[in-house]
């Protein structure tokens, strides 16, 4: 064993798909194993306080290790999956354990007892339906290594549909391209290539994806944001319209709008909507998408700067980017009385900070959810009710 290899024993999962283990008192990091497993791990980084690792031999394995059913990930693939070694069951449980964790530390809300639920009924393959890709100096596109420029080439990731990186246009493919490939609701796929100092040039399909959720369709382009695994948006669309209950004609906010996904469900129950998002091309897909719900309006501009101008609503959805809404916009919407919110987050740690936020702002936790919805990865999604007297 080299200098830089220990046999560690895993113990808690951590935020960030690691689990944390000891090393003469002090603490290491460690991806790709599983609490309770003894392993052979090489060091990554080291910082004063705390080393990286990976986990390069399983010496002991845990109950819930099976065979990755991503083939390209692992401490010598891709960043991909990492979290493919897992049984599904076993990962939503380790999910749920690291969200109630960051909520305790971060948010100050204890005795969440929490478990990742799955999306959908398709299982943990299969389920992505939009990807990008890098293209290297050899003209080939790749997925980027954990924390790394180097690609990987082999493109058979277990969350990709059969046939979603087949036959790729190549002759189009330039070095340093970033390739996104969509596979729309309407089972086409575009492949559309966005270089740095370059134009974006459609290699496949169209520049505008179809997308489709409760009867209403958009029409987006394949570098905007939507949900990327296939039943998501879907899922999340029911439980805002479920969990919303505006009164008839109230003013209501989707903050960080994007598309109008949720605008369009706190339309339909009833609301007068704002959607608000900095994203000029979901804005317009949002307007064509509701044309039919003239009680919609999209407004383009950070939400930070337009929140204050904005008439009290009777309750708020906000998705913001994986960074978290932040203290700022959590007290200007507590400043402007909003009684009822439901708050997503898509990383554990931002959206426990933003809880607590709220939570000092005179917010209480009425519902909690956590949805796997990025199977074999440590990543999930968080979605909260708040209410406030």
């Amino acid at each position: 064993m080299s200098a830089d290899e220990l046999v560690l024993t895993a113990d808690a999962p951590a935020n960030g798909g690691s689990c944390v283990a000891r090393d003469d008192g002090r603490v290491v990091f460690v991806r790709y194993a599983l609490p309770g497993e003894t392993v052979r791990a090489r060091v990554t980084s080291r910082r004063s306080g705390y080393w990286h690792a990976e986990a390069v031999e399983i010496l002991e394995p845990s109950p819930d290790r099976i065979d990755p059913l991503c083939p390209i990930a692992g401490p010598h693939g891709a960043g991909c999956c990492d979290l493919s070694f897992a049984a599904p069951a076993a990962a939503r449980r380790l999910k749920g354990a690291v969200v109630a964790n960051q909520l305790s530390r971060l948010g100050g809300f204890d005795g969440a007892e929490l478990v990742a639920e799955p999306v959908g009924a398709g299982g943990p393959t299969g389920w992505r339906t939009r990807v990008r890709l890098e293209v290297g100096a050899d003209g080939h596109p790749g997925f980027h290594r954990f924390h790394s420029d180097e690609l990987v080439t082999d493109l058979n990731c277990g969350q990709l549909p059969a046939g979603l990186l087949a036959e790729l246009p190549a002759d189009v493919l330039r070095a340093g391209d970033q390739v996104h490939v969509v596979l729309d609701d309407d089972g086409e796929r575009h492949v559309v290539c966005a270089g740095k100092g370059r134009r974006t040039r459609v290699a496949q399909g169209e520049y505008l994806a179809t997308q489709r959720v409760a009867g209403r369709t958009w029409r987006l382009p394949v570098t905007a944001f939507w949900q990327a695994h296939r039943d998501a948006a879907a899922t999340y669309s029911a439980l805002v319209a479920d969990w919303a209950q505006p009164p008839d004609g109230a003013p209501a906010w989707d903050l960080y709008g994007g598309a109008g996904l949720f605008a369009a469900a706190l339309a339909e129950a009833g609301a007068r909507v704002v959607s608000v998002d900095t994203s000029r091309a979901g804005a317009r897909a949002g307007r064509d998408a509701l044309a039919d719900l003239p009680q919609v309006r999209f407004v383009t501009d950070s939400v930070r700067r337009a929140v204050g101008a904005l008439e009290p609503a009777a309750v708020a959805v906000l998705d913001p980017p994986r960074t978290g809404a932040g203290r700022e916009v959590i007290e200007a919407v507590a400043a402007a009385g909003v009684p009822r919110l439901i708050h997503i987050g898509c990383e554990a740690a931002s959206f426990a900070r933003d809880i607590g936020g709220y939570r000092s702002a005179g917010y209480r936790v009425e519902q909690l959810r956590v949805f796997d919805a990025f199977p074999l990865t440590h990543h999930v999604e968080c979605v909260a009710l708040l209410t406030v007297d």
